[in-house]
């Protein structure tokens, strides 16, 4: 596959490389994605100041149940590969887990009650584009409101991510996993 548009290559602009210097882990080069929007410093910015990697109302696990559904969803391998690789350890995903954000059903036997109301809020987000008051009902009773706009907004946020790596035609990044 290759990039629709090629990326930057350095040297950077100062503010760029600050950014990849506090993302990335030392020693490995910038993801493509992020290399591909520093053509741009401004749609970098907007880009960077979306992100939802930081620690706020969900826990690691919840949050990226939400991004590899979401990703999956949309087919953005080159998105649900590099999170795979990088969380799923740390969010104590197994290798049934893996493998249902990409072919399964929340209904899987591999996932809590609370997973599943995640897994079920991605699904309904990507086929209607809204939630149910069934659904929105087991999410309140689950989550605080900021939460939820939160989750919300992950998901809306890793969708537009999966536009950008699928219409690019990024290539997949060498040490992420493959659906």
């Amino acid at each position: 596959m290759t990039n629709r548009i090629e990326p930057a290559t350095e040297p950077f602009a100062p503010a760029i490389q600050a950014a990849f210097d506090k993302i990335m882990p030392p020693g490995q080069p910038p993801l493509v994605l992020f290399t591909t929007l520093a053509r741009d410093p401004r749609l970098f910015g907007k880009f960077f100041s979306a992100s939802l990697l930081d620690r706020g109302h969900l826990t690691l696990r919840q949050r990226e149940i939400v991004i590899n559904r979401t990703t999956a969803l949309c087919k953005s391998e080159y998105e649900w590969g590099v999170h795979v690789a990088i969380f799923a350890t740390k969010a104590k995903f197994d290798e049934a887990q893996i493998a249902s954000f990409v072919r399964g059903q929340a209904t899987d036997e591999c996932w809590s009650d609370e997973d599943r109301i995640l897994l079920r809020l991605c699904d309904s987000l990507h086929a209607e584009c809204d939630v149910d008051d069934a659904l929105w009902h087991s999410l309140r009773a689950q989550f605080s409101e900021e939460a939820v706009l939160e989750l919300l907004m992950l998901a809306g946020f890793y969708r537009t991510v999966s536009y950008l790596t699928n219409a690019l035609r990024l290539p997949l990044e060498a040490n992420a996993a493959r659906f």
